[in-house]
Parts: structure tokens; C-alpha cells; sequence
């Protein structure tokens, strides 16, 4: 395959046979330009794995290549497979506990999402929920960044945030939203099969997922920063939920 590092390969075989693989894919870039007629068969395999494609100028992929012979295509290699939701509660099943889910709303920083793999893994929850589109995928950075975490956490990657909070609520989830303005979270009731959202690092959560939370829960800033980074209030939350947790087990 014609690599240019490892997160990424490009040409029409190339591209193709990664897909024939089976081995994880995060996005495709198609050229704009032209016909698209003799790229149906990738497209099918896109759809089929429900692998997002997009579709850009040749100024992009020449510079992402390096101007390499590209054939006006890109595929972005995934660090690891993509978990379901139906995985993720299965996990939860299985260690016969409560669901403990993180949901990351268009978090775009690799070493945000990294950081937070890795205390996912530390706390025992059972997986991340991530947007396909306007957000960062399992790259080489995430996994680097993750510390080896990305390899035992199930992230799941899914085309409509709000649709699977809402099935997640009907499957007995409660959805704490972390933003200012809540409860705090210190003092929330943050037990049971729960769900904890992040949003953003620049707009926080959605109004439509914030809209679909239970709750929205704060945590206190008594300094002049009104804000913590995305990771270090994720990690917070998930280890509030975790203290909840071992506090309800003794």
C-alpha cells in the first residue's frame, strides 16, 4: 500500500483494498473535480461499513500527500475498530453492572480525546460515544496520547448524538450533562446507569443534546478561570461518578 505515515493511505487500490480488508477506517477524501462514476464501488463499501466520506479540492489532497500521485483519493486509517452501543452496554452487562458511558460532543483536540480514554480505562467505565462528523477519530495521536488505553475501551462512533442519548434513556440511562450553570456536581446524585456528556472545547454541548440531558451539573471554579479544558472536566466528572459509585458499594 502507498502509505504516507501511518494514519493514511492513498490511490485508488490502495484505498480500495483497505476497505476490502475489513481493517478500521476513520474518513475518505474524494476529489470534487470530475466524474465520480468509477468510484461507486468505494462509495458502496463506504456505505456499507458506514464509514463518513467527504468530498474536497485537489489543493487538499496535493497538499496532504505531499503531491504525490493520489488518483484523487485519501483514506484516514482508524488507530482500532469502532465499537456499537449495543457493545458498550453488553461490557456493562457483563461485569454485571450499571452502565457507565462517556458521550464527547464534537470534542476536535486528538490529545483531548486521548486523555480522556485513558481515564475512562482508569475508572472502569464502559465506554465513549463520539459523533462521526466535526470530530476527532481514533488516530495515531489519540492512541499515542491514550497511553495504550485506546486498545481496551470501547468507542463507539455514531451519526446522531441525540438520537442515541434518547435511545440510551429508553434503555434506562440517566444523562448528566457537564456544564456551567447545573447543580454541582459534588452534590449530585451521579449513581445508576448514567451517562455523562462533554461538550466542545470552544462551544460547549449542543442546545439539542443539552435539551436531551436530565440534568445539567457543574463543577465549582473558585479562581478567576471560569472554564477547565475538555479532558481535565471529563476526567473530574468520571472520577465523581467513580467515588459515587464505591461509596454506594461498601
Amino acid at each position: 500500500m502507498n502509505y504516507l505515515n501511518d494514519e493514511m493511505v492513498y490511490g485508488k487500490n490502495p484505498v480500495l483494498e483497505l476497505l476490502k480488508s475489513g481493517n478500521p477506517v476513520n474518513k475518505v477524501l474524494f476529489l470534487a473535480e470530475g466524474p465520480s462514476g468509477r468510484n461507486q464501488e468505494i462509495i458502496s463499501l463506504l456505505h456499507e461499513r458506514s464509514i463518513p466520506y467527504q468530498f474536497v479540492d485537489r489543493q487538499t489532497l496535493d497538499r496532504l500527500t505531499n503531491r504525490e500521485r493520489h488518483q484523487g483519493m485519501l483514506a484516514y486509517i482508524a488507530a482500532r475498530e469502532y465499537a456499537s452501543i449495543d457493545d458498550i452496554l453488553a461490557l456493562a452487562e457483563e461485569r454485571q453492572e450499571a452502565p457507565f458511558i462517556l458521550m464527547l460532543d464534537e470534542i476536535e483536540d486528538p490529545h483531548n480525546l486521548g486523555a480522556l480514554l485513558r481515564t475512562v480505562d482508569a475508572v472502569g467505565a464502559h465506554g465513549v460515544i463520539i459523533p462521526k462528523r466535526r470530530s476527532v477519530a481514533l488516530t495515531g495521536t489519540v492512541a499515542k496520547t491514550s497511553a495504550g488505553a485506546v486498545e481496551h475501551v470501547c468507542v463507539a462512533r455514531v451519526s446522531n448524538l441525540v438520537q442515541t442519548l434518547q435511545e440510551l434513556k429508553k434503555r434506562g440511562c440517566w444523562v448528566s450533562g457537564a456544564e456551567a450553570g447545573g447543580k454541582e456536581a459534588f452534590k449530585a446524585d451521579l449513581t445508576g446507569a448514567r451517562v455523562i456528556v462533554i461538550g466542545s472545547e470552544g462551544k460547549g454541548i449542543s442546545r439539542l443534546l443539552r435539551e436531551n440531558c436530565d440534568e445539567i451539573v457543574s463543577l465549582p471554579m473558585k479562581g478567576k478561570v471560569t472554564s477547565l479544558n475538555a479532558s481535565v472536566a471529563g476526567s473530574v466528572m468520571l472520577y465523581e461518578v467513580l467515588r459515587q459509585r464505591m461509596q454506594g458499594a461498601k
